[in-house]
C-alpha cells in the first residue's frame, strides 16, 4: 500500500497514544487528519490545538464531508475500538481502505531503518529514552512513542526519515507487521491472554517477532529471558553491563560495559533497577547508531521521563508523591522494589485501579500478593476499556485478598480527600485507566499538610 496516494486519513479511537502519535505524524506530513473517539483528552486536545477535527458521537451525521471519498481518505482503527461502532461500519461496509493502527506503523517504520522495542513492560520508557538519545545526537530520526515525552511534551519526536524508533506492541500480536533492523525485548510476562491462550502462546508470539528481524540485523535481550540475542543487563558475563552502580539522592551513576570496554561516569536521574535497565538498553541501541558516547553521557542525564512512568508530583523530605501507568503486578513489584531502595524503613501508600475485568481474573492472586507488600492500600473500581463485566469480578474480590494493615476501598471522585485522610509520607497512584487524571488534584490536597 502506498501511503502517499491518500491525501485525507480518519482515525477511529485518535485519542489513544499509538493513534494519537500516527496522526501528529500525518499532520506534519501535511495530511488532512480528522477522527473519532468516545471521550476528550489530553492526546485529542492536543490534536485540536492543531487543527484536526475530532468527533465524540458515534453518529454519521458528524462526519465531515471531506473524509467520505473513498478513493483519497485512508481509515485507521485500533482493535480497542468495539466492532459494532456506526462510524468504522460505514467505512467498512462503503468499501473504503480500512486498516488497523499496527498495519500503518509498519508501512511507515519499514520504509527506513526499523527499530523496535518490544516486551511486556518497559517498552515506553525504554523507546522514549532512546528517542531523546537520538535526537540529542541529531540522528535523522523519527520516535513513536506510547507515553507524552517530559523533554518534548508530545508521543512523536520527529527529526529526519532515515531512521524510524517504535514500541513493538505484543497487544493484539500488533508487532508482527514490523521488520525491524534492530530489535530489543525486555521483558516477557504473562499478559493479554485475552488475546493469547497462555504464556506459552505468548511466547511463540515474540518467536514470530524475533524471525522478522532482517537478515544480519541485531537483537539485544534482557539478560534475564532464554532468548536467543546478545544480552543485557547486570550481569558481567552479559554482553552489554552496567556496573558500579551508586544510587544517590534518586540518580544513578554506573558505568557502561560493552563487548568488554568499560566507559565510566553516565548519569541517570530515575530510580529503579527496571528504569535503569530500559536505559542501558537504549544506550546500547544509540551506540550502535554511532552515536558518541560524550554525547550519550549528556543525553542521558537530559532525559527528563515520560509522563506516568514513575512521575513525581511532590518529592521532598517529607513528603512523595509518584504517579504511574503500572497496571501489572510484575510492574507493581518493580515499583515497589525501587520504594525500597530509595525509601527504605517507610510505609508506603498505593491507589490502585485495575485494568481490565479479564486481567483481575487471570492474576488475582498475582494482584493481591504484592498489593500487600504495602501498608494502605486503596482499591478503586475496574476500569474496563474494551471489556464488559465478568461476573463475580470486581474490586471487592481484590481486596478481599489483599492482606495490608490498612485497606479500602475508594471512588475515583473521592481519591485526593481519600489519600489526603490517611497522612503518609510516601504515596502512589498507579493503573492504565483514568486514575492519572487525578493527580493534579491530588498533589493540590496533598500539599495541605506537612507531615
Amino acid at each position: 500500500m502506498e501511503l502517499n496516494k491518500y491525501k485525507n486519513i480518519y482515525f477511529i479511537g485518535i485519542g489513544g497514544s499509538g493513534m494519537s502519535a500516527l496522526a501528529n505524524y500525518f499532520v506534519l506530513e501535511n495530511k488532512m487528519v480528522s477522527g473519532y473517539d468516545k471521550s476528550t483528552s489530553v492526546n485529542t486536545i492536543n490534536l485540536e490545538s492543531k487543527g484536526v477535527e475530532i468527533i465524540y458521537n458515534d453518529r454519521l451525521i458528524e462526519l465531515n464531508k471531506e473524509y467520505m471519498n473513498k478513493n483519497n481518505t485512508l481509515i485507521i482503527y485500533t482493535p480497542a475500538i468495539p466492532s459494532s461502532l456506526k462510524i468504522l461500519d460505514y467505512f467498512i461496509s462503503n468499501d473504503f481502505v480500512v486498516i488497523k493502527r499496527s498495519e500503518a506503523l509498519g508501512l511507515i517504520a519499514n520504509s527506513s531503518f526499523c527499530v523496535a522495542i518490544a516486551g511486556t513492560h518497559g517498552k515506553t520508557t525504554t523507546t522514549s529514552i532512546l528517542g531523546h538519545l537520538l535526537k540529542y545526537c541529531n540522528k535523522s530520526v523519527t520516535t513513536f512513542l506510547g507515553g507524552i515525552s517530559e523533554n518534548y511534551n508530545s508521543n512523536l519526536i520527529a527529526n529526519g526519515k532515515d531512521i524510524c524508533v517504535v514500541e513493538a506492541d505484543e497487544f493484539d500480536k500488533s508487532f508482527l507487521t514490523l521488520k525491524p533492523n534492530i530489535a530489543c525485548i525486555t521483558s516477557i510476562d504473562a499478559d493479554h491472554l485475552d488475546i493469547y491462550n497462555n504464556i506459552d502462546d505468548l511466547k511463540d508470539t515474540f518467536n514470530l517477532f524475533i524471525n522478522k528481524i532482517v537478515p544480519n540485523g541485531l537483537l539485544i535481550v534482557s539478560e534475564q529471558l532464554s532468548l536467543n540475542g546478545d544480552k543485557y543487563g547486570f550481569n558481567k558475563d552479559s554482553k552489554f553491563n552496567i556496573q558500579n552502580i551508586v544510587l544517590s539522592n534518586g540518580s544513578y551513576s554506573f558505568d557502561l560495559c560493552i563487548g568488554g570496554k568499560l566507559y565510566p561516569n553516565f548519569n541517570f536521574n530515575f530510580p529503579g533497577k527496571h528504569n535503569l535497565s530500559n536505559a542501558l538498553a537504549a544506550l546500547i541501541i544509540a551506540f550502535e547508531l554511532n552515536c558518541t558516547i560524550k554525547n550519550l553521557k549528556r543525553a542521558l542525564h537530559s532525559f527528563k521521563g515520560v509522563q506516568r512512568r514513575y512521575s513525581f508530583h511532590i518529592n521532598n523530605k517529607d513528603l512523595v508523591y509518584i504517579d504511574d501507568y503500572a497496571h501489572h503486578p510484575e510492574e507493581i513489584s518493580a515499583i515497589y522494589d525501587s520504594l525500597v531502595e530509595s525509601y527504605p524503613n517507610e510505609n508506603y501508600l498505593v491507589a490502585f485501579q485495575p485494568h481490565l475485568y479479564s486481567r483481575t481474573r487471570d492474576f488475582i492472586e498475582e494482584f493481591a500478593s504484592v498489593l500487600s507488600k504495602f501498608h494502605t492500600v486503596l482499591i478503586l473500581d475496574i476500569y474496563p476499556a474494551r471489556e464488559l463485566p465478568i461476573n463475580g469480578v470486581n474490586a471487592n474480590w481484590l481486596l478481599s485478598k489483599i492482606t495490608s494493615k490498612v485497606k479500602k476501598s475508594v471512588k475515583l471522585q473521592d481519591l485526593d480527600k481519600e489519600i489526603y485522610d490517611c497522612k503518609m509520607k510516601i504515596n502512589l497512584t498507579l493503573g492504565a485507566g483514568d486514575i492519572g487524571s487525578k493527580a493534579i488534584k491530588i498533589k493540590k490536597q496533598l500539599l495541605e499538610y506537612a507531615i
